[in-house]
């Protein structure tokens, strides 16, 4: 795999087969991850798909993963384009996930902390509270409790008082329609632009968040902080004081704001995924019941060691439900300048889909990879550790950065869901009902019934 400019011995780019005028409409828009798989068993590591008249060359599969993270590919990819369409929106300057090279990785030494588990550390006990007071909200006992809308404001109470030092449930209902419309109509393509610009939920939902944004602007320039501890919304603020040129007043609204756009979504259809796949699979839930029920008996400050010492299991199960339930089946990006992937010529200017997480279903990296096996993870085995094939967040230099944070958030929230609550499924057959848009996860239909409080 070389970066060179030259056609001379590389081969032409297969083309998908597709549905007359449609594309890879019906595919993409059903289950991406197994389209973008069963395409690269019949065509190999790069093919080129049709989406609402849009050409993409996808490069597929363990190589276009370590592809991202080599210099290579960090020299041949951006993904500026891509977020054109949010910046427009918000009137801003740039975005973090649409900038390259050296701004982005200014602009991320800044926000770094903000979004890492260093935000955080010290205050698991507070991150467990605030989870405990969601469920006391959300999860009634003999109530039927809609997993990924209570989720999406536990979400939002978490990020907003650990990173931000503010929870604003009232804005919730506006985050989730913004990212809805301006993933589906401005990044991801899915749906066409006029969608977005008659509707006027979104036009209301857009003002609010902007108003949220403002306000949050206005309250550290007052003093009026809801928190004694340095937060991400310090960074952003002291970096526009002292760096004006990195962060215009221009992007305060969009990187105040961006937590709960990025976190909201993502973070609310993993813990969603989660509690459907290890309800489904008794034996696991009794042995995640097992580990937290020790865990917690102690009632002992909680440190990130302990945490990862004592709940393999619970890790394991949620390393697994993200094998299984990616958020983004394909990163996108465009040819920087021309270079040549697997032999195949790739074009500066060409709009292309890495599509990194279909390892997660191949038999070759993981043994029967339609199994949840929770143990995949633990030595020996430790199948994720094979070059390129476990990407849940992402590869190359935009990968994500609330990666760390993350995966502290989501062990203790499953933790305490599952120490708290006695669950099920609909019913014992009960099979999860998936949506696509704007980010593949369970359907907002699905619910589980709340049998109890276990402690």
């Amino acid at each position: 795999m070389n970066t060179i400019s030259e056609a001379e011995g590389t081969r032409p780019i297969p083309q998908v087969r597709e549905w007359p005028l449609l594309g890879s409409i019906p595919g993409m828009a059903s289950d991406p991850l197994r389209y973008l798989l069963k395409c690269h068993r019949q065509y190999g590591s790069v093919f080129k798909i049709h989406v609402l008249g849009n050409e993409y060359t996808v490069l597929a599969g363990a190589d276009a993963a370590n592809f991202m993270n080599s210099r290579e590919g960090k020299e041949c990819l951006r993904s500026r384009e891509f977020w054109e369409g949010l910046v427009k929106e918000y009137d801003a300057k740039s975005a973090l996930p649409g900038v390259d090279g050296e701004e982005h990785a200014e602009l991320r030494k800044v926000l770094r902390r903000g979004y890492s588990k260093e935000s955080i550390k010290g205050r698991y006990n507070e991150l467990v509270e605030i989870t405990d007071r969601a469920i006391a909200r959300d999860w009634q006992p003999d109530s039927t409790v809609p997993v990924l809308e209570s989720f999406q404001f536990m979400v939002t109470d978490q990020l907003g008082i650990m990173i931000t030092g503010d929870a604003p449930l009232e804005y919730v209902a506006d985050i989730r329609i913004m990212i809805l419309y301006i993933l589906n109509c401005l990044v991801t393509r899915q749906r066409p632009e006029f969608l977005m610009r008659l509707n006027p939920r979104y036009r209301k939902a857009k003002q609010r968040v902007f108003e949220l944004g403002d306000q949050m602007k206005a309250d550290y320039l007052s003093g009026d902080r809801h928190t004694e501890h340095r937060t991400l919304v310090d960074d952003i603020m002291e970096t526009h004081r002292d760096n004006p040129a990195l962060m215009p007043a221009k992007n305060l609204r969009l990187h105040l704001t961006a937590p709960y756009v990025a976190g909201l979504d993502t973070v609310a259809n993993t813990t969603a995924a989660c509690v459907y796949t290890i309800l489904k699979h008794p034996e696991v839930h009794a042995r995640v019941q097992r580990e937290i029920d020790d865990f917690f008996a102690d009632g002992g400050p909680i440190e990130e060691a302990r945490l990862m010492q004592r709940l393999p299991a619970l890790n394991g199960a949620i390393m697994e439900t993200m094998r299984l339930y990616p958020i983004a089946p394909a990163q996108m990006r465009t040819a920087h300048k021309d270079f040549v992937f697997d032999g195949h010529q790739i074009r500066e200017g060409d709009t292309l889909y890495l599509a990194c997480t279909i390892t997660h279903l191949m038999e070759e990296y993981f043994p029967h990879p339609e199994r949840f096996d929770i143990d995949r993870y633990a030595p020996p085995r430790e199948e994720h550790k094979q070059s390129g094939v476990y990407s849940p967040y992402g590869r190359g230099p935009h990968t994500c950065l609330g990666k760390s944070l993350a995966e502290i958030q989501l062990l203790l929230t499953m933790a305490r869901i599952f120490y708290k609550l006695d669950l099920a499924l609909p019913a014992p057959d009960y099979e999860l009902k998936t949506k696509t848009a704007p980010t593949p996860g369970p359907a907002r239909s699905f619910s589980v019934r709340v049998k109890g409080y276990r402690h």
